[in-house]
C-alpha cells in the first residue's frame, strides 16, 4: 500500500482514505462507514468536511451516479501546461509519437 493511502475494513465494508499534504479524499462502498471514519477523524484532528469531492490534485471527478460511472480528467491540468509552453493553439493527435521512430 502506499504511504499515504489508508484503508479500513470491516466484513464487506472498505474505506480508503488518501492523504496529499494537508487534504484528505475518503473513499467507500458504505455511507455509515463513511460516517464513522469522519467522526472519528473530526474528534482526532482539525478537519472540516468539504462535502464530495469535484477536483482532487488537480484531477477533476465526474460521477454518473444513475449509469454507475466514475471518471478521471485532468483537462484542467493540461490546459494549464499548454498554455505555459505557448501551445494552447496546437493541433491534438492520438498519438504524436509513431512507434519505431528514432531521435537523435
Amino acid at each position: 500500500m502506499d504511504q499515504c493511502i489508508y484503508q479500513k475494513v470491516s466484513g464487506s465494508k472498505i474505506c480508503f482514505l488518501i492523504l496529499y499534504v494537508d487534504d484528505i479524499l475518503l473513499a467507500t462502498n458504505d455511507k455509515g462507514l463513511l460516517h464513522e471514519v469522519k467522526q472519528f477523524l473530526s474528534k482526532n484532528f482539525d478537519m472540516q468536511d468539504m462535502g464530495e469531492a469535484s477536483y482532487v490534485i488537480g484531477i477533476k471527478i465526474h460521477r454518473d451516479r444513475p449509469r454507475g460511472i466514475l471518471g478521471l480528467s485532468q483537462e484542467t491540468y493540461i490546459n494549464k501546461l499548454l498554455e505555459r509552453f505557448r501551445m494552447k493553439d496546437c493541433l491534438p493527435s492520438v498519438a504524436p509519437i509513431v512507434k519505431g521512430d528514432r531521435f537523435n
